[in-house]
């Protein structure tokens, strides 16, 4: 790549031009921030994706907040289905702490915790779960999610995302990568020979 400020891809049959975000001076990502893509490209994407996930009969769906709701929603309209669980990561009074686990994510750097209402547990236990994101980059955010759903006595049977970014995710979800349905693929980026400009890394 070259000095590009932006990185176009295919999402599903729709494509979209990224901003490209420095993390640090030796990672730099495509930012995909699915609420500043309106309302058809979600509902487009959600169903999309729901044809993907349709194979292994979900009986509720599960996404992370902030940026997987959208995604949580449109997906569960077009599987038919009406109930959809939010795990957290900001502390809200509701939550407290004896559903959580510890998460880290690419965009954040900081610690954090993965939060589920005590309230929504009925609804996963027992159940087959679609686990869906945005972006399934480090795997962190996924594996802390999946850890979680197990713990309450749910299934997760299909893990769905917009994204997958680099190829870190696999190790970090071990077998359960082989749950991972996405419509499209990107890398991170590196900087090229000598410092200059950009290189795409898929490693």
């Amino acid at each position: 790549m070259s000095d590009a400020r932006s990185y176009r891809v295919a999402v599903g049959s729709q494509d979209v031009e990224l901003p490209l975000v420095a993390l640090s001076g030796n990672l730099t990502i495509a930012l995909l921030i699915t609420v500043d893509h309106g309302l058809a490209f979600a509902g487009t994407a959600g169903r999309e994706l729901a044809t993907e996930l349709t194979p292994f009969a979900p009986d509720i769906v599960v996404s992370v907040a902030t940026m997987g709701i959208p995604l949580a929603i449109e997906v569960t309209r077009s599987l038919g289905l009406d109930e959809y669980v939010i795990l957290h990561k900001t502390p809200k009074i509701h939550l407290g702490d004896a559903y959580s686990e510890p998460v880290r994510s690419i965009t954040t750097d900081v610690h954090q915790k993965l939060r589920m209402d005590p309230a929504r547990v009925p609804l996963v236990r027992g159940r087959r779960v679609a686990v869906v994101d945005d972006i399934i980059s480090t795997g962190a955010s996924m594996s802390a999610a999946l850890n979680l759903i197990r713990r309450v006595g749910g299934v997760p049977v299909v893990i769905g995302g917009l994204m997958t970014e680099g190829s870190g995710w696999r190790s970090a979800l071990g077998p359960d990568a082989e749950l991972v349905r996405a419509l499209g693929a990107m890398p991170v980026f590196r900087p090229g020979p000598s410092g200059n400009g950009l290189r795409e890394d898929w490693s």
